[in-house]
């Protein structure tokens, strides 16, 4: 493919090229059973840190194909257990490779009208009665594990090595890697030697892409709060309005992108949330705001986190805030990610396995997206090689309608987001397999 010529130099094993007939030979003796289980996950979707049903879905499974498994890996910072799920296969001497999988879904109210949509309610952090769906494709993630984890079994004479297969909560509040690592995965489970996941994306099923560096931002939240001093509305010179400093803030703030970062590196300062006042005739003691940002390197990071402190300290001063009424900004590492950078010769060996196996009219070339998701914890800062790609899930025929038309396919987060299970499932399991057994040789 254009583009991407160094692959040419990347060599693939034997053996993998000759298992391609056995590996498709057991995902379609399978499919029907994975779709199955695929619509029984989306029908019963779990919020982040509550994923004990589909945990121990997977935790099931993986005993029953020959894993050792171990539940409730992961601890949050306020001490509670959290439902990550380890399956380990040694299979003689070789590397170790994790293969992730994400369990958790979204506050989302599903509105597809499949017959098996999610009906199920829940309840968000902030107490509210929330619907509840796998918004994001969770469920075609854990299906594909279940179905790596039975072909790797079955194909035992084929590798070397160990297979650390990882069922992660909350990914959705990127907190259940870190949870995990803090739980010590790699000191009671090994040190992985490369790490692998995939990721359902809008694009149509049996495509697969890999996008080699940068692949997804860094995500860090922070909250901003103006402070003012009250007053009546109608003696706006008796106090000092938040409500004024934070729309000048919001203005400013954007000059943090474009005048602090150099062009050539992406970067984005997002306002999600602000809230201040009572009252339409009281102007109010404070405003606060919740921001993320997103960038490739730990550097534009800081400068943006910098600029952000900048910039809401110079509107207070500009406003002639009090000194111990200057902005509160606080940066909120539990709610943050690195940025998910995929190993550039992994990549490539990946692509070369892909275009072979699947066909290169299969393998298509992506652009790194600003999304954010934590599967980077898991390389611990790229000292392990890690690598996540794309896997086509919307109907064919339908994206391709859709392109005629000029009309979006409904993106991940949508409720109407639908992932097509049978090619979608048959192009993960294959594509994850495939990987699989080439990394262990």
């Amino acid at each position: 493919m254009r583009g991407w010529s160094w692959f040419a130099a990347v060599g693939m094993s034997v053996a993998a090229v000759a298992s391609a007939q056995d590996v498709t030979g057991f995902v379609n003796q399978q499919l029907p059973g994975l779709v199955a289980t695929y619509k029984g996950l989306h029908g019963a979707p779990e919020l982040s840190h509550h994923e004990a049903k589909t945990s121990a879905l997977v935790a099931g499974e993986l005993r029953k194909a020959g894993y050792m498994v171990t539940e409730r890996v992961g601890r949050y910072p306020d001490g509670s257990q959290a439902y990550g799920v380890v399956g380990i296969l040694k299979n003689g001497a070789g590397p170790t490779l994790l293969i992730r999988a994400d369990m958790d879904a979204l506050p989302v109210t599903e509105a597809t009208g499949l017959p098996y949509a999610s009906k199920v309610r829940g309840t968000n952090p902030a107490g509210q009665d929330v619907g509840v769906m796998h918004a994001c494709g969770h469920d075609i993630h854990v299906t594909t594990l279940i179905g790596v984890a039975r072909a790797m079994a079955a194909l035992k004479g084929q590798w070397h090595g160990t297979l650390m297969l990882v069922g992660q909560p909350s990914e959705e509040t990127i907190d259940g890697a870190k949870a995990m690592m803090a739980d010590r995965l790699y000191e009671r489970f090994g040190r992985p030697d490369m790490a692998i996941a995939l990721h359902d994306s809008a694009m149509p099923a049996g495509l697969v892409a890999v996008v080699p560096g940068p692949a997804l931002a860094s995500s860090t939240s922070i909250d901003v709060v103006m402070r003012g001093v009250g007053s009546h509305g109608s003696a706006p010179e008796a106090g000092k309005d938040p409500i004024v400093m934070a729309g000048e803030f919001i203005t400013q703030v954007q000059t943090v992108v474009s005048r602090s970062v150099s062009p050539q590196q992406p970067a984005v300062v997002t306002i999600g949330d602000i809230h201040g006042g009572t009252k339409r005739n009281i102007i109010p003691e404070e405003v606060k705001m919740e921001l993320t940002t997103r960038s490739y390197s730990e550097g534009v990071r800081q400068t943006i986190i910098k600029g952000v402190e900048r910039t809401a300290r110079g509107v207070a001063i500009a406003a002639g805030a009090p000194e111990d009424r200057m902005p509160v900004v606080t940066v909120l590492d539990g709610e943050s990610t690195p940025p998910m950078i995929n190993n550039v010769e992994l990549s490539a060996r990946l692509q070369k396995l892909f275009v072979a196996k699947l066909g290169a009219q299969h393998v298509i070339e992506v652009k790194p997206i600003m999304g954010s998701e934590d599967f980077g914890v898991f390389s611990m800062d790229e000292k392990i090689p890690a690598v996540i790609f794309w896997l086509g899930a919307d109907d064919p025929a339908v994206y391709a309608e859709n392109q005629r038309k000029g009309v979006a396919m409904p993106s991940l987060h949508s409720p109407l987001f639908s992932p097509v299970p049978e090619p979608t499932l048959r192009t993960g399991v294959t594509a994850m397999t495939d990987a699989a057994l080439e990394l262990l040789q």
